[in-house]
């Protein structure tokens, strides 16, 4: 895979997949909305033996131009092989819950503007034949728990767009990658106290670009998320809303 468009490029799980790209002499197109974070980044890409870097700066919600920054990337290099959508916002529950704005705000970013990018790159896929489409949804989509249902339904409902999409492009040689990583050390989670089931960016990372690699349709990071979550789904109704979850 040598071509790839990386949006939300700038994150830690992205950075750390980039870097996995960039020692295979990779082409990256990063995409993200903060130039001077981008461009560290891409220096640091090059540095890292990335053939090319290209950057391209994008307020996600901008749905807009999200046709514009897919022309760009395919312009620049001429095809593509390769997409990771890694943007995303981890908001305040109880905030949501007070207000109807935030909660939008918060789904808007996390569920329709990466269903809009995928609308459009599903196309240009499923045309070229080949590639593949990964995206960072999150163990939170499996089910809704109090402390974080406004973000959990956003994943949710990009897992099952990224299923019902998996579907449809499987026969045109295209592998949808639905990658659920759980709880990760990263920025975004830094106002957070750190457990036994927290991960580093760079093993959710490394463990992002094999999954790409592999085309494999749901991947769990790290792998014993899969268990938990299984467990998690299999609790009655009535006993998980007793729990503290």
């Amino acid at each position: 895979m040598q071509k790839v468009v990386i949006v939300g490029a700038t994150s830690a799980i992205a950075c750390e997949a980039a870097k996995c790209m960039a020692a295979q002499g990779a082409e990256l197109f990063l995409v993200g909305r903060n130039p001077e974070k981008l461009e560290t980044v891409a220096a640091d890409l090059q540095v890292r033996g990335a053939q090319r870097v290209e950057t391209f700066v994008l307020d996600v919600n901008d749905v807009a131009r999200h046709q514009e920054m897919l022309d760009a990337a395919v312009a620049a290099f001429g095809w593509l092989d390769g997409l990771l959508i890694a943007h995303g916002t981890l908001g305040d529950q109880h905030k949501c819950e007070l207000s109807v704005e935030e909660t939008l705000r918060e789904f808007q970013t996390n569920a329709l503007s990466v269903i809009a990018l995928l609308t459009l790159a599903a196309n240009y896929f499923e045309q070229r034949g080949r590639g593949c489409i990964a995206v960072l949804s999150s163990v939170a989509g499996d089910r809704g728990r109090p402390s974080n249902y406004v973000y959990g339904a956003a994943k949710g409902a990009v897992s099952l767009f990224l299923q019902g999409l998996r579907a449809r492009l499987a026969r045109h040689g295209v592998a949808v990658v639905t990658i659920k990583p759980g709880l990760v050390d990263t920025p975004m989670t830094a106002h957070l106290r750190k457990g036994l089931l927290f991960s580093s960016a760079r093993r959710v990372g490394r463990g992002v670009y094999r999954a790409m690699q592999q085309g494999r349709p749901v991947v769990y990071l790290p792998g014993y998320w899969r268990l938990v979550m299984l467990i998690i789904r299999l609790i009655p109704e009535r006993v998980f809303q007793r729990l503290s979850l």
